[in-house]
């Protein structure tokens, strides 16, 4: 397993652990990540999130871990020994959303 794998590996478990201690209302409990890709010069990490609910509600958790971010880069500088702190970026991830339409698709094909 490669550095920046493992890497990722420990960003994605603390950065999982940090956002479910967060205390905003508008990033319900059901927000996952899913995948976290840190550069190669540990300045920048894309975290991918899937959160449960409808549209209007993956938008308010995207905006309040857009403005917690400070917070969740802070405790990340204390919980992972990184030489830098990366900036996080986060995106919605609809995998798992896109899995369960094609499951669906592949039903209803399937009863005709």
């Amino acid at each position: 397993m490669a550095r920046i794998d493992r890497i990722n590996e420990e960003v994605k478990r603390e950065l999982s652990s940090v956002i479910r201690d967060l205390k905003d209302t508008r990033i319900p409990l059901m927000t996952s990540v899913v995948a976290v890709n840190v550069t190669n010069d540990l300045r920048y990490a894309k975290v991918y999130v899937s959160v449960m609910g409808d549209d209007e509600v993956r938008q308010n958790a995207l905006a309040g871990l857009k403005s917690a971010s400070g917070f969740i880069r802070r405790e990340m500088g204390r919980r992972v020994d990184l030489r830098y702190t990366p900036e996080f970026i986060f995106t919605l991830d609809r995998s798992i959303e896109h899995g369960a339409h094609i499951e669906q698709l592949l039903r209803d094909v399937n009863k005709d």
